[in-house]
């Protein structure tokens, strides 16, 4: 098979030229985005106030079966000093009942209650602000209801973020390990979420976390007028919230494998894309700093599979095709390995090329959604 020599230049050499500028483009991508979370370590600060006392906050609206099962995993954190406070959001099931047993057994848990009002609808945000004034403490620790930590250590672990200078500490939420090809495709989306995400708040440069892992105090919280800038947008609770209060040194990142939360994944991909539109909703109201980085993101990986077709457009680049898939693949699993094994996902990197393939197919489809998204009461 001939291969463009170079003496002219035509079409041959303009589909080499862009093949190859794509994979340049996505092996930034790739050290930019997602390679400091590899090659980061935890940064504890073990100090006088590494045991200070901690109110974590559940907000929950007809989750009794999910209090039932994982409630007992976040009361019986190994930790001196804590609170539980659990935001009672207008259920009409027995959530409150199972808040109230378990408070017999329980006396770090205390319950908020919210009565529906049939003039005033509100979302999650005014739970969480509910939960936030009943603290007593100063470091707020978040996990949702439908969530359960990895470990006894995981309050602690998270709490060790925290310094006079740290304000905010952003762990890992991930998705349960269950049967089937979608449940290992929604758990590679949020592993590669999580991976930008934290990267970027590693360089000091934090745009989002996820309320189902995530630690901030209650002194920055109202320095910044809580949740007022973007109360109107159903979602956004966590990452709009840490898009406007990070700065360059407020924010650290908790990898320790010990301090993973996890949730279940949903079962059907139209459960699924209702999700994703609910949680892309919030992304435009990034910084613009944050959209660009995201944007980048998206562009190199639609650049290089892109430039990668046009190779089929000369049989001279036809052999081009398999090098550079074979180039990326290296770089992408070389970056993703350390965190694979850092989060307890090492069954997603074998499949993660093929996983990347899909995402970029199904995304227009979540972005779609978005569209005629209505929000509704809120939910995970």
């Amino acid at each position: 098979m001939p291969f463009p020599d170079f003496i002219e230049f035509g079409l041959p050499e303009l589909l080499c030229l862009m093949a190859c500028l794509g994979l340049v483009l996505i092996t930034i991508n790739y050290i930019i985005n997602f390679l400091p979370l590899s090659a980061f370590k935890t940064i504890r600060f073990n100090g006088a106030s590494s045991n200070e006392a901690v109110s974590v906050i559940i907000c929950a609206k007809n989750e009794d079966e999910n209090l039932t099962e994982f409630l007992p995993k976040v009361l019986t954190q190994d930790y001196p000093d804590f609170e539980v406070i659990v935001v009672n959001d207008c259920s009409w099931d027995n959530t409150e009942h199972v808040i109230d047993e378990f408070s017999k057994i329980f006396p770090n848990l205390r319950k908020a209650n919210i009565k529906e009002d049939a003039y005033y609808k509100h979302g999650k945000k005014f739970a969480i602000l509910v939960g936030i004034k009943a603290a007593k403490h100063n470091r707020l620790l978040f996990i949702d209801a439908d969530c359960y930590p990895s470990s006894d250590n995981w309050l602690k672990e998270m709490v060790l973020g925290f310094s006079v200078e740290k304000e905010i500490v952003l762990g890992y939420g991930a998705y349960e390990k269950q049967t089937g090809f979608l449940n290992k495709l929604i758990r590679f989306d949020a592993f590669i979420i999580a991976m930008q995400y934290l990267s970027a708040a590693i360089k000091g440069k934090a745009y989002m976390g996820v309320g189902r892992n995530m630690a901030y105090t209650k002194e920055l919280f109202f320095n910044e007028k809580g949740f007022s800038r973007h109360y109107h947008i159903n979602s956004g609770d966590d990452d709009l919230f840490v898009n406007q209060a990070a700065t360059k040194t407020n924010v650290n990142v908790c990898v320790s494998n010990e301090a993973i939360t996890y949730s279940k994944a949903k079962k059907t991909f139209k459960d699924w894309r209702i999700q994703k539109a609910r949680h892309l909703t919030t992304s435009p109201l990034y910084s613009s700093g944050s959209k660009t980085k995201l944007a980048f993101n998206y562009f190199s990986q639609y650049f290089f599979y892109s430039s990668l077709l046009m190779l089929f457009l000369s049989v001279q680049t036809l052999i081009l095709i398999p090098i550079l898939v074979i180039l990326k693949s290296i770089v992408q699993l070389v970056v993703l390995n350390k965190a694979c094994s850092k989060f307890n996902e090492k069954d997603l990197l074998a499949g993660s090329v093929l996983y990347e393939l899909i995402l970029l197919f199904i995304y227009p489809i979540f972005h779609l959604t978005k569209l005629f998204y209505k929000p509704g009461k809120w939910n995970h």
